[in-house]
């Protein structure tokens, strides 16, 4: 996939995994604590959003909240060892 931030149909994203709207599946909430800056909701982004079956990642810094979309129910120890390998912890589910 090119590196870009302009879709064909000339629409910008800022990078984010966000195609939930797109699906039918199931929608989870964590708890995330060392989250500060950009740099954090894109690198957590990136990381959850590469699993399989993750079909959107929505990082919130202001209330520490990460929103899973994805095709089926998430296995949360799989989520927790992504985050935490980036650096963050996962402190359950919000």
């Amino acid at each position: 996939m090119p590196s870009t931030c302009c879709s064909t149909d000339g629409t910008c994203s800022t990078g984010t995994v966000d195609r939930a709207a797109a699906t039918d599946g199931v929608t989870t909430t964590y708890a995330v604590s060392g989250m500060t800056c950009g740099h954090c909701e894109a690198t957590l982004t990136k990381a959850i959003g590469e699993l399989d079956g993750v079909t959107g990642v929505d990082v919130d810094l202001a209330t520490g909240r990460v929103t899973v979309s994805s095709a089926a129910e998430p296995d949360d120890a799989v989520i927790a060892e992504v985050v935490d390998e980036a650096g963050y912890e996962l402190t359950g589910r919000a």
